[in-house]
């Protein structure tokens, strides 16, 4: 791993945005678009957004060098009219011989499309900042700490998949598709004040106020999120 922070040649990103942000954050940090482009444009030159869980989806794959899908509410075993869609785009994008991220929904619908299995966990959510062990690009393994927000899982991953990051609540937590893919399941780019805002809403509805309280107060702790953004960079730069 280099640890660079810049992609080493202009490359155009397409984001696939599959969920939205809470309405109390959206002013200050931004929809999950705009978070993704946060931790990728010190690279790309130029990027567009595709509200793909409005139907909207690139005409063609070939303008886009790197493709980036978002976090989402949505679980990837719903039935919504976008998701095959999105799973078939996700094959071609492997056939062209594109790069693609995922994060947490699409480090699932990515396995999901590919012949792996996604479920909600009976573990129920891990939220907040949740220890990991992640190996990089030249096999050495680290000790990193991640935010999370997520209850569904993949249990079986995909057949070509190799898994790079796991923890004691999400086995395959991070997961690495030859020189096609990467995908992880925490959130490398979210921030402490957002996870903060997201528990605060959150509170008493989607988790409990026991899960609330344990996860505003593992936001004390630092995250390695520059370690896993090196890691995207330095795959992307393959």
């Amino acid at each position: 791993m280099t640890g660079k922070l810049n992609l080493s040649k202009s490359l155009r990103l397409a984001v696939l945005q599959t969920g939205r942000s809470i309405d109390e954050a959206i002013e200050e940090h931004g929809d999950y678009d705009e978070m993704c482009k946060a931790l990728m444009l010190r690279g790309p030159a130029e990027a567009d957004t595709f509200p793909v869980l409005e139907g909207v989806f690139p005409s063609s794959l070939e303008p886009y060098d790197v493709f980036i899908i978002t976090g989402s509410k949505h679980g990837v075993y719903e039935d919504h009219d976008w998701l095959a869609p999105l799973e078939s785009m996700i094959r071609d994008i492997f056939a062209a011989n594109k790069k693609l991220i995922g994060i947490c929904f699409g480090h699932q619908i990515i396995a999901k499309a590919l012949g792996g299995e996604v479920a909600k966990s009976d573990r129920g959510f891990g939220v907040g900042v949740m220890d990991y062990q992640v190996t990089d690009g030249r096999g050495v393994k680290h000790p990193i700490a991640l935010y999370a927000w997520h209850q569904d899982q993949i249990l079986t991953p995909p057949p070509n998949a190799e898994t790079i990051a796991s923890s004691d609540f999400c086995k395959y937590a991070g997961l690495r598709y030859g020189d096609c893919a990467l995908t992880f399941q925490p959130h490398p780019e979210f921030t402490s004040d957002y996870v903060r805002l997201l528990a605060e809403a959150r509170r008493g509805a989607v988790i409990s106020e026991v899960q609330a309280d344990a996860a505003i107060a593992s936001l004390e702790r630092d995250v390695d999120a520059e370690l896993v953004q090196a890691m995207i960079f330095d795959f992307v730069n393959q």
